[in-house]
């Protein structure tokens, strides 16, 4: 079966778990920005966690199915119908044969995900389904006109509730360039008052606030890790996310806490952010 794409919204992505253990040939991890609302999407159609889904940015994805599937939507909370009428949010809903899925603009968070019984069919590459949006490796971005083949599934059986999820900041662990701060990096980033800057994507979280006091000069390219904070010239901090570079030569000041970074995939530019120190 496939899907046809008839709107993809502002962007539209497929991911999966992404492709970790290929940064020394210089491909970033990608994958979902928010894993958990990916796993959960695929756990109520009765996936595997690492099927391969769509990642929808601020809604505004219509497709068409020419076969009846099973399909769960979750992350940023967003009206959902199937042939017009309005369908549940984070559960699973039957789509029947030439009906179409649309999702609205969510009311907060960013990125939602739709998973379909059987998971995107898409070939890999390097072992993964992701688009990666720096690299350009893996299928391209979800464009109108599109047919998004769906690998065979089977009716979903009730799994789970769920959960309730709160954010409730970004805990920091010490990064290995802290001395690059005049005083305590981790503090300084605890204390700070900072928002999101609209040039934030799948490659960072961009914050803007109180400068951090930094060193002067530059570092030697190094590598780097997803959730690594980088501090430019400026001293406003970068949090890398999925499809970060693999190597850069601004000092890394901290990292984030990697259970914490699903929180980064859904903040919009202008919201807070706070950071506190992990355990």
């Amino acid at each position: 079966m496939s899907l046809q794409v008839l709107s993809a919204g502002v962007l539209t992505t497929i991911q999966d778990r992404g492709r970790a253990g290929h940064a020394h040939l210089g491909v970033p991890r990608s994958g979902a920005l928010d894993p958990p609302a990916a796993a959960l999407a695929n756990r109520l159609v009765g996936n595997d966690p690492g099927a391969a889904v769509l990642e929808v940015t601020l809604g505004g994805l219509s497709v068409r199915t020419d076969t009846g599937c099973w399909v769960a939507v979750t992350g940023a909370p967003t009206p959902v119908s199937v042939g017009g009428r309005p369908a549940a949010y984070a559960r699973a809903e039957w789509v029947p044969a030439g009906a179409t899925l649309t999702l609205g603009t969510p009311a907060t968070g960013v990125r939602s995900y739709v998973a379909v019984a059987g998971g995107l069919a898409v070939d890999p590459v390097l072992g993964s389904r992701s688009t990666d949006t720096l690299a350009g490796i893996g299928p391209a971005r979800v464009e109108p006109g599109q047919l998004l083949p769906v690998g065979r599934g089977g009716p979903p059986t009730p799994l789970d509730t769920p959960p309730r999820r709160v954010a409730d900041g970004l805990r920091l662990h010490p990064g290995p360039r802290g001395d690059w701060v005049e005083g305590d990096a981790l503090d300084l980033l605890c204390a700070g008052s900072w928002s999101v800057l609209p040039a934030s994507d799948r490659v960072g979280l961009r914050l803007t606030g109180p400068p951090l006091p930094r060193r002067p000069g530059e570092l030697e390219s190094e590598g780097m890790v997803l959730g690594a904070v980088q501090l430019p010239p400026d001293g406003r901090p970068v949090v890398f996310l999925a499809d970060h570079p693999t190597t850069g030569g601004y000092p890394v000041v901290a990292v984030v806490d990697s259970a914490d970074l699903w929180q980064c995939a859904q903040l919009r530019p202008g919201e807070a952010v706070s950071f506190r120190r992990g355990r």
